[in-house]
């Protein structure tokens, strides 16, 4: 933001008593221009209010001293005309009725979609929401971030990651939740910390429990000496909890004891610790149906949904896939790789059940098969073949369904050699085989009469 923009910029003051979520939200409102206020209670903010203007207010609705409800109706005495939203962590219809019957402009559950807010912020200040410009540190080796939709989760991490938030990253298996994990830790205030991280679906819940937070000497069968927890490895950076709805729910309580306070206790101890820890969950499971089956602890649920990064699929960020096909295989090959336009079409054509790590794999496995600088479909498994040809839709100049591996082949040597006009040796270079070994197949072919 520009110093002469300073004095024209809204002022939107943020209520809340987790200072964590204070922070996020300040941090985002900043990012899109606007001057962030904080206060930490209803009763802090009419104090701040009285000596001090906002165009709007922000505020949580669950408070130690009142309500967000309490602090609209004190408003609607002392400045009418000031818009307020509403968020809360426990959604209620009844509730959000109630809080825009009262004058609230509107009511946002959490974690919060921080596009939703910017977007419901510029309306209650009569502004259009113009696209958040984040300035992206550099990225890591690996993360690529061609599509409009990865980039979108990039723009996110860089606004939650310099808070302290409690982060949950969704998605589907392989989509690179533990890289998003090891982002937002690099981006954090705690980069200079250490980085633990512990899978939650590895062990057994006794041996888990010791993992995460210790235990003491013959706490168990095979506790011959106390061992720190990842807890405490922890302390002063982040914990990356994978797999985190694999959680056992005695162990989910004393999870949620540790990230209300930073507080816990060894296993087989009576004495309390206390660490300084960001936690950063990932899940592909649905949380939200897990609780309502009472497999997931509600309170614990809101309390790591804090910030929900949500991964699209490798099938719905097609963008990426071209570009990271050619990053792995020249990982792979050790040298530039070329993956050719027909090869090209059968990737963006699979859905990818395995998201980024399959396509890794299949990558692999083509560069094994190629044994050269070109990728073609002959290059690629069958499995993907099979999908791929199953998608495309069923023209003449597309593979039909049992359209087998020679069939492709054929169709890309003639395809090739068209876009060459003919020319078999620039044909022969661009497929990555030999000039002889082209004539053979077209006369295999009967393209070109043998003799």
């Amino acid at each position: 933001m520009k110093p002469e923009d300073a004095a024209i910029s809204p002022v939107i003051l943020i209520v809340d008593d987790e200072r964590a979520q204070r922070d996020l939200l300040a941090r985002c409102l900043r990012e899109w221009g606007y001057r962030p206020l904080a206060a930490a209670s209803g009763r802090q903010a009419l104090e701040l209010l009285a000596g001090t203007s906002a165009d709007l207010v922000i505020s949580d609705v669950r408070m130690p001293d009142g309500s967000g409800f309490d602090l609209l109706r004190s408003l609607r005495e002392t400045a009418p005309r000031l818009p307020l939203l509403l968020v809360t962590a426990y959604p209620d219809l009844r509730q959000a009725v109630d809080a825009v019957k009262e004058g609230a402009v509107d009511y946002l559950t959490k974690p919060i979609d921080l596009n939703e807010l910017q977007d419901l912020v510029a309306a209650a200040l009569g502004r259009t929401a113009a696209d958040a410009v984040s300035h992206l540190p550099e990225l890591p080796p690996g993360i690529v971030a061609e599509s409009p939709q990865f980039h979108q989760v990039l723009n996110d991490v860089y606004l939650v990651a310099p808070s302290d938030a409690t982060v949950l990253v969704t998605g589907e298996s392989g989509t690179g939740k533990e890289i998003i994990g090891n982002l937002v830790h690099a981006w954090s205030s705690r980069a200079g910390g250490p980085l633990v991280k512990l899978n939650c679906a590895a062990l057994p819940d006794q041996l888990l429990e010791s993992e995460l937070f210790g235990h003491e000497k013959g706490a168990f069968t095979g506790a011959l000496t106390a061992r720190d927890g990842r807890w405490k490895s922890a302390d002063g950076g982040t914990l990356m909890l994978d797999e985190i709805g694999e959680l056992a729910q005695p162990l989910q309580a004393k999870l949620l004891r540790a990230l209300e306070d930073g507080s816990y206790s060894p296993l087989g101890s009576d004495r309390t610790f206390h660490a300084d820890v960001r936690v950063v969950a990932a899940t592909n499971r649905d949380l939200a149906t897990a609780m309502a089956a009472g497999h997931f602890r509600e309170d614990l649920y809101y309390r790591l949904n804090v910030v929900e990064l949500h991964l699209p699929a490798l099938r719905d960020r097609p963008d990426d896939i071209p570009v990271l096909a050619r990053r792995f295989a020249d990982e792979f090959n050790g040298e530039a790789t070329r993956i050719s336009p027909a090869t090209e079409r059968l990737l963006l054509a699979y859905p990818w059940p395995g998201n980024v790590r399959e396509l890794r794999n299949v990558l692999q496995s083509a560069c094994l098969r190629a044994r050269g600088a070109v990728i073609l479909p002959e290059h690629l498994s069958p499995r993907v073949l099979r999908g791929a040809a199953t998608a495309l839709p069923q023209t003449p100049a597309t593979t039909p369904a049992d359209t087998n591996l020679a069939e492709l082949e054929k169709r890309q040597i003639r395809e090739t050699l068209a876009a060459c006009n003919g020319n078999r040796t620039r044909a022969a270079e661009r497929l990555g085989i030999g000039r002889r070994t082209l004539l053979y197949k077209l006369k295999a072919y009967g393209d070109i009469a043998g003799g």
